[in-house]
């Protein structure tokens, strides 16, 4: 096994212990680059001396005796949405291109911080948006690798980074992590702070992490969460035990609350199929759950604070560099300049009674189940597959999770999202490492075919 598959925990402990270097890790990982990113195209800025001087730095570092962090010398990826102090930061956008930031984004930071190697930034779609960039999904790269975390998602499931971040306000973590078959986690909002990353909504925006195992995400995760003043939406909290928690055997069996939620109506055949089977077999441990008429216009109200808060927040680049600005972008920040104040106000006032309204779901069963994509990755590259999966759980601030347990009979991935209540991120980590070891190491459950056989997710090309 090259280093580069090593799990963002292995090559941790491995660095920790001594059993391999920084550079060592890093190296492979840039040979891994080489080989597959033609074909795939994860990075929009890589300096590969840099990266290993980091490598070096981080060696040296703990051959001094000199306390180590949680991710001492291990690379990962960097959403080209968060400010890097000493690379570009440039929101996928041509007007944006050049910008080099003054200083890191908290998350960023933290990275930093813990030690890791901040390998290089990775594809995001134009402003975290709907329109795509060069991503290719490394399962075939015919398929769209999902949005707007393309990059991050790709490199993760290709072996060229052990863990990457990224952000969601609408699906752009849960969407490309379920398309290109790796872990995908999405905390509870306002968690992870946002500082010095790209604002498109205060309301839905949070940051994500992409990795290999829940324990890897869970790590990464733990590293990031916590106040920052510069976010008001972050509270001060200990930090979580996310890694130690995940870990641990449930008390109980976890019981599964199977929700179609109003979004059913997209999923495509393969995925009914496949969720048919999924519930059959966890049998007693699930149950099919429906939702109130009042969880219907989730998605609408979602649309609504995204349209204006973007058409806010956006405002500047679309009066001076409107031109610059893909169709669809353009389309958003009109339409979002339109909305009624009123109905402004509904939309961001509507969250709280939803989330009450899931306290009677969540005191009887541990976690949501849902899909967390209409199906797989959709063949072309001018579209990066519709969010409505996740819109409802965005809007809600809710965690959630994809699982890689499930594909098509193409071998494409099939996500399996689960939902927690608002701050129980820990609780929600647990149960989804539950469920994967529940149904097989590395991912392994019902097929979505008619013999139902087993099958395993790839995690690379």
């Amino acid at each position: 096994m090259s280093l580069a598959e090593l799990s963002l925990t292995q090559a941790a402990a491995g660095i920790r212990e001594g059993r391999l270097s920084s550079v060592e890790l890093v190296a492979d990982c840039l040979r891994r680059i080489d080989e597959v990113d033609r074909d795939i195209e994860a990075w929009t800025f890589l300096d590969r001396e840099y990266a290993m001087q980091q490598a070096q730095a981080a060696d040296d570092h703990r051959k001094q005796g000199k306390a180590t962090g949680p991710l001492h010398g291990v690379p990962v990826g960097i959403k080209d949405i968060f400010d890097t102090s000493d690379m570009p930061t440039e929101f996928g956008s041509k007007l944006w291109a050049g910008r080099t930031p003054r200083r890191d984004a908290a998350a960023v930071a933290r990275l930093r911080a813990a030690g890791a190697v901040i390998l290089g930034k990775t594809v995001t779609t134009e402003y975290a948006y709907f329109s795509p960039g060069k991503t290719r999904n490394p399962h075939n790269p015919d398929h769209t690798p999902g949005g707007s975390s393309s990059g991050s998602a790709a490199a993760v499931a290709a072996l060229m980074v052990p863990g990457a971040i990224g952000s969601q306000t609408n699906g752009s973590v849960i969407r490309p992590a379920a398309f290109c078959g790796v872990v995908g986690f999405k905390p509870t909002h306002g968690l992870i702070p946002r500082s010095g990353a790209l604002l498109l909504s205060r309301a839905l925006d949070h940051v994500g992490v992409f990795a290999r195992s829940v324990g890897d995400a869970a790590l990464l995760a733990q590293t990031l969460a916590g106040f920052d003043e510069e976010d008001p939406d972050t509270r001060a909290i200990a930090r979580p035990p996310f890694v130690d928690v995940a870990a641990s055997e449930p008390p109980l069996p976890p019981r599964f609350a199977f929700i179609r939620s109003p979004a059913w109506k997209h999923a495509e055949k393969v995925t009914t199929e496949a969720f048919a089977e999924l519930v059959e077999t966890l049998g007693e441990y699930v149950s099919e759950v429906e939702l109130g008429p009042s969880f219907e216009r989730a998605v609408d109200m979602h649309r609504t604070i995204m349209e204006v808060e973007m058409a806010h927040n956006l405002h500047r680049d679309f009066e001076q560099g409107g031109d610059s600005l893909s169709e669809m972008l353009r389309a958003l920040i009109e339409r979002g300049r339109k909305v009624l104040a009123v109905d402004y106000a509904r939309a961001l006032a509507g969250s709280a009674s939803l989330n009450a309204a899931l306290d009677g779901v969540f005191d009887e069963y541990d976690a949501i189940l849902t899909p967390a994509a209409p199906g797989p990755a959709p063949r072309g590259l001018d579209s990066t597959g519709n969010p409505v999966f996740c819109s409802t759980w965005t809007y809600l601030g809710t965690p959630a999770i994809t699982l890689p347990l499930l594909q098509s009979e193409s071998g494409l991935p099939i996500g399996v999202q689960l939902v927690g209540r608002r701050g129980n991120d820990a609780r929600l980590l647990r149960t989804a490492n539950w469920l994967v070891n529940k149904l097989g190491k590395r991912g392994r459950a019902a097929s979505p075919n008619a013999r139902a056989r087993r099958a395993q997710t790839r995690s690379g090309r």
